[in-house]
């Protein structure tokens, strides 16, 4: 039996997130760097402008250890936390939302409240997507265009 790495494990959750997104009609973008300097593991940005923050943890340990998740919550209309299938759910905080997710599918287990994010601040989010996706489309590297 191979043991994963937490790297490998992140990596897999990722992907089973992104998955489960562009089912929900959703574009995604990996390892934004927020206004903030926080590093967002996953924003979602979906057809009528709203904005998904997911934070992955690989294990209790990682969990454990983030002091930061809350940080997130002023760039995105809803907070996930997606987790690995095995991941002890009653961690999670009650008033985010929760994703399962391996590296083939995820799925989401809790729904969080809709908090909207201020209209200059949407607007200036939407337009750093956009230039950080093309940045990257173009080789331009993940921290290209940092979302503020």
């Amino acid at each position: 039996m191979e043991t994963q790495t937490r790297p490998q494990i992140t990596a897999e959750v990722t992907n089973g997130v992104c998955r489960l997104l562009y089912h929900h009609q959703m574009s995604c973008l990996t390892e934004i760097r927020l206004g903030n300097g926080r590093r967002l593991d996953v924003l979602a940005l979906g057809a009528k402008g709203e904005l998904w923050a997911v934070e992955v943890k690989s294990s209790v340990e990682d969990f454990r250890a983030d002091q930061k998740w809350q940080s997130y919550l002023d760039y995105c209309d809803r907070f996930f936390f997606a987790v690995p299938m095995d991941f002890p759910r009653d961690l999670i905080p009650d008033d985010v939302g929760l994703i399962v997710a391996d590296r083939f599918e995820a799925a989401i287990i809790r729904q969080c409240e809709e908090s909207s994010l201020s209209a200059a601040r949407r607007k200036k989010l939407l337009i750093s997507f956009g230039q950080t996706a093309a940045a990257r489309l173009q080789g331009g590297g993940s921290d290209a265009v940092f979302v503020t």
